[in-house]
């Protein structure tokens, strides 16, 4: 915990940006950092670009941006590297990716095609339905992990960075339960020494950004940063970490919609989601080993938000069915399909359905960014280990092992401005209203 009105380091120098997988999503955000750097676009999306924080009482009319409330970083001191297993640079990437328009990419096309990925640390048992060759060699995990330690150095030296951020963005992993090695940093590095399969790729990346010094966001369900041995490491090495699995499309509406239902006390029956997606993020969830992961991930939702247990005779006995399939000519642009069961006043039958064309990279490439700049806004304020404050961000958020973790959109969003207003020394918003009336 920080002390309220904490000193922030000031944000002087570059800000090195680390992507895991130069896929849809990297180069979306890439390519729009580019874009709202010159003036060609505008951060949609973006809570650090665009959003406001109100500040004291409602008849003080204080709202400043957030950009202008706390001192984060400028777009333009941002640098990006990446890992891939595919060697293309990010301009091929992005158009390969056909997420945004050739038009816009020819505008940036010298800054994306500078963007070359290093060789990844993969392995195709924890994601079976891809194929790459520009993947490093090691003779165990823990090679693997001093590899990836010794290129987050160099980047830093070669972009002469102040300051590194670390985020995944690629592909779901297959489902890994908790594991003895997971316990204790001491088994963990040992596990890694034995090329334990408990100790996935993305694991390997989380420790060495951890042992770097660099803060960590995990942006796919996998298991990742959810152990003891890499948040008690995040602690011991003051980094920052949050995650996982970008909340983007179909849990996007569950976490806006369902605390509606709590909120005015409408029962649920049922709630059948299906997506239809095309681009990698498809083909990768079209294994059950990754889907397994995602499924995880997005059928926790519901029964945090509603508390079943609280609610009985609303949210006791629903049912909750989520599919993905993958449709290759629907590309990036997703297809969320929900039909909810729900139920009012004297039991009487309701529905809901919900047709969600949304374009999935396009949603969380703000997400992305706002990541980078809050995880090193929390840094320079000596913030370490999980960032609760930034659930907003996640459908599977981490918190302290004791805690559940907070589902709910809004309450999300004012833990968010609740924790910047912390730091800054201002008053915590309450909404309770009373003292306008005294």
């Amino acid at each position: 915990m920080i002390e309220k009105g904490t000193k922030i380091a000031e944000a002087r120098g570059k800000l090195g940006v680390l992507l895991v997988g130069m896929g849809a999503v990297t180069t979306t955000f890439v390519a729009g950092v580019e874009a709202v750097r010159r003036g060609l676009a505008s951060p949609i999306g973006s809570l650090t670009q665009m959003g406001a924080i109100r500040l004291g009482k409602r008849t003080e009319g204080r709202s400043p941006l957030i950009k202008d409330f706390v001192p984060l970083a400028s777009l333009d001191d941002l640098v990006f590297g990446a890992w891939d297993i595919f060697e293309e640079n990010a301009y091929d990437a992005a158009l390969n990716a056909g997420v945004l328009e050739k038009e816009l990419l020819l505008q940036i096309r010298p800054q994306m095609s500078r963007l070359r990925p290093m060789r990844a640390v993969f392995d195709q048992k924890y994601v079976k339905r891809l194929h790459g060759e520009h993947v490093k060699e090691g003779r165990t995990k823990m090679d693997l992990a001093e590899q990836l330690i010794r290129d987050i150095a160099e980047f830093k030296r070669k972009h002469r960075c102040t300051r590194l951020v670390m985020i995944w963005c690629a592909s779901t992993e297959i489902f890994i339960k908790p594991h003895a090695v997971h316990r204790t940093i001491h088994r963990f590095e040992r596990a890694m020494q034995e090329n334990h399969p408990a100790i996935a790729p993305s694991m390997i990346y989380a420790y060495a950004a951890i042992r770097s010094g660099v803060s960590f966001a995990n942006g796919a369900p996998n298991l990742t940063l959810d152990v003891p041995a890499l948040t008690t490491l995040a602690e011991q090495q003051g980094v920052p970490i949050c995650g996982k699995d970008f909340k983007t499309g179909q849990t996007l509406m569950k976490t806006i919609l369902a605390p509606g239902l709590k909120a005015r006390l409408l029962g649920l029956h049922g709630w059948y989601s299906t997506n239809i997606l095309g681009n990698r993020d498809g083909e990768v969830l079209d294994d059950p080993g990754s889907f397994k992961t995602k499924e995880e991930s997005k059928l926790s939702v519901l029964e945090y938000i509603l508390q079943p247990s609280v609610y009985p005779d609303l949210y006791g006995d629903f049912t909750h069915l989520v599919r993905i399939n993958y449709y290759p000519p629907r590309g990036d642009n997703k297809e969320g399909w929900d039909n909810i069961d729900i139920f009012g006043w004297l039991g009487y039958p309701m529905q809901i359905k919900i047709d969600f064309l949304c374009r999935d990279s396009i949603l969380a490439a703000p997400i992305v960014l706002d990541l980078v700049l809050f995880l090193d806004l929390a840094a320079r304020a000596g913030m370490r280990g999980i960032q609760e404050w930034l659930s907003f961000y996640f459908k599977s958020p981490m918190c302290a092992p004791e805690l559940y973790p907070e589902h709910d959109l809004f309450i999300q969003l004012m833990k968010l401005k609740n924790t910047l207003r912390h730091m800054r020394g201002e008053e915590l918003i309450t909404h309770l209203g009373l003292e306008y009336y005294d």
